[in-house]
């Protein structure tokens, strides 16, 4: 009863590094521009390290250092690949600051990285944030050029 007088509470997902605003559809890697893995959108990182987009806990560190899963407290998944093809540097360009079980803030760092060895080493940077229960989920994903890390809105979620 009372759920109906309250609106469905939308998550916003911050921007978790400073970069362009890249439509997931248009990242050159089928994987994330077919969305098997789920909706969401992705960034052309311009200079600093990856930081938690949400309040939530961490649920993954890949053993490679280059993703890391997120849930929020409503049950939200959020899974950010750092670079493209990355998993082949084994760790090279990637310092974690975070371990499954942790909690972090918005803003929080997550990952430092050597955007000039990823750069050299992998197949890109562009860098995909993906909600990876979206078929649970309604996902808006903002139409925006720039994103400025713990300050621009990339996606709101909702319960469906």
């Amino acid at each position: 009863m009372l759920s109906k007088l309250f609106k469905k509470r939308k998550l916003q997902i911050f921007a978790p590094v400073n970069g362009e605003i890249i439509p997931l559809d248009q990242v050159p890697d089928p994987v994330f521009s077919q969305k098997m893995l789920g909706e969401g959108i992705a960034i052309m990182p311009v200079q600093g390290n990856i930081h938690a987009p949400i309040d939530g806990t961490v649920v993954l560190v890949s053993d490679t250092k280059h993703a890391i899963g997120l849930r929020s407290s409503d049950g939200t998944e959020i899974l950010i690949h750092v670079g493209l093809e990355t998993v082949s540097l084994k760790g090279k360009g990637f310092t974690v600051l975070v371990t499954a079980g942790d909690k972090v803030s918005v803003g929080q760092s997550l990952i430092e990285v050597d955007w000039d060895y990823i750069r050299e080493h992998a197949k890109s940077i562009i860098t995909p944030i993906v909600i990876t229960n979206s078929a649970e989920r309604n996902v808006q994903c903002e139409v925006i050029k720039e994103g400025i890390m713990g300050e621009t809105v990339l996606m709101t979620v909702s319960a469906k």
